[in-house]
């Protein structure tokens, strides 16, 4: 099989995680659909050069990661705050699931990614920190900050839902 020919059938196996990772981050579909195809367009450039040793999987994701991170720093969030939180019901499954979205997207940019890294994708402190390029002492205290405020915004009973 040729390079491209493995490129092409690594982007179409990783391509669907790839894209609802980076919805998870922005929240917007569009634009999680450019993110994962700046990803894949930046490990397209290195792909002949890729250590093997490592899982490509990793490194296209710290891309997808750092490609979010540049792109929230490029522009100011246009997310609305209000006074008073929604009322609460009855909620499925899929209305907690929107509502940690709403959660995290109040989150900042750097502070997301962490927490998406870390709980979503289930990585170790020191991935996190390597993947990101910060310190493992910066993710722990981000982590501990994020999951506070995360719980003063849902609520003790509702973040118990998550956790």
């Amino acid at each position: 099989m040729s390079e491209a020919a493995d490129f092409v059938a690594f982007a179409q196996g990783n391509a669907a995680g790839l894209r609802r990772t980076a919805y998870i981050l922005c929240r917007d579909w569009h634009l999680a659909e450019d993110l994962t195809q700046a990803a894949l367009a930046r490990l397209y450039v290195v792909w002949r050069r890729l250590d093997w040793s490592s899982s490509p999987q990793a490194y296209v994701r710290q891309i997808l990661y750092r490609e979010f991170l540049h792109h929230r720093g490029l522009r100011r969030s246009h997310e609305v705050i209000t006074a008073t939180p929604p009322e609460r019901g009855r909620e499925s499954s899929a209305d907690l699931r929107m509502t940690m979205l709403d959660a995290l997207g109040h989150l900042a940019p750097r502070d997301r990614a962490i927490v998406v890294l870390r709980y979503w994708e289930d990585l170790s402190i020191e991935t996190v920190a390597s993947t990101l390029g910060i310190k493992p002492s910066v993710v722990k205290t981000q982590c501990a900050r994020s999951l506070a405020r995360l719980r003063a915004l849902l609520g003790e009973e509702r973040f118990a839902l998550f956790s």
